[in-house]
This record gives structure tokens, C-alpha cells and sequence, in this order.
């Protein structure tokens, strides 16, 4: 069996991103949950509305979107511009690189599959016939 050490642990060894002062508990939750649904009725009303000028819509749905992301990391994922999340900032910054390099080279093989495709699907089709 292994032994359990109920020694309490020092104050500076923490994992990175385990202590934030303020920014946790039910209130926290609470403020971001308010922002992301004010966040996420507005993205509704911009692409419903008339009021706001057609080829404006995607620019301002892109930037309810950003500020969407922003709420999630402050308020959810606990990131900020402290030293303890430097390792949580740079984990968040790689996975986005990955993700956005799967989509980018996804769309780049498509292109080249659509491009160098020798026959069209109505062609293909009208051959089956």
C-alpha cells in the first residue's frame, strides 16, 4: 500500500495555475456566465436584425465571437496575465496552433483535391448512366 503524507504544502509549490485569488468561486462563475449569454443573445440580434448595416454583420459577429473566447478564458479557464499561468497560457496558445494547423492543411488539400479532380461529380454521375 502506498503511504498518504499529510504534511500541508509551502505556499510557493503550487502547481502553476492552482491559486487565483478572486477569480474563482460561485461569483466569478456567475459574472462570466452573465457576459457569455449577453455575449451569445447579441451574436442572435446582430444576425437577425436590420438595423445594423448587412456587410458589417460577419465583422461584428466575428468580434462578439472574440470577445466570446475572451470571457471563456478569463472566466472560465482562469487565465490571466499572472506568472503562475504562464504554463496554462502557452498549453491554450498550442492547442490552438494545432487546431488551426488541422483546419488550414484540411482546407489546403481540399483545394488542391478540387483543383486537380479531372472530371466533374455531374460528369461522373452522367457516366454511371
Amino acid at each position: 500500500m502506498s503511504e498518504r503524507h499529510d504534511t500541508p504544502t509551502p505556499a510557493g509549490d503550487r502547481a502553476p495555475g492552482t491559486d487565483h485569488k478572486g477569480s474563482g468561486g460561485l461569483q466569478g462563475y456567475v459574472a462570466g456566465l452573465g457576459f457569455a449569454v449577453i455575449l451569445t443573445l447579441g451574436s442572435f440580434w446582430v444576425a437577425d436584425t436590420q438595423l445594423v448595416w448587412q456587410p458589417a454583420i460577419p465583422i461584428l459577429l466575428a468580434a462578439l465571437a472574440i470577445g466570446q473566447m475572451g470571457v471563456h478564458v478569463v472566466f472560465f479557464f482562469h487565465i490571466s496575465s499572472g506568472p503562475a499561468d504562464t504554463n496554462n497560457f502557452l498549453a491554450l496558445a498550442f492547442g490552438i496552433f494545432v487546431v488551426g494547423l488541422i483546419v488550414f492543411g484540411s482546407i489546403l488539400i481540399m483545394a488542391n483535391l478540387n483543383t486537380n479532380m479531372p472530371m466533374s461529380i455531374d460528369h461522373l454521375m452522367q457516366m454511371q448512366r
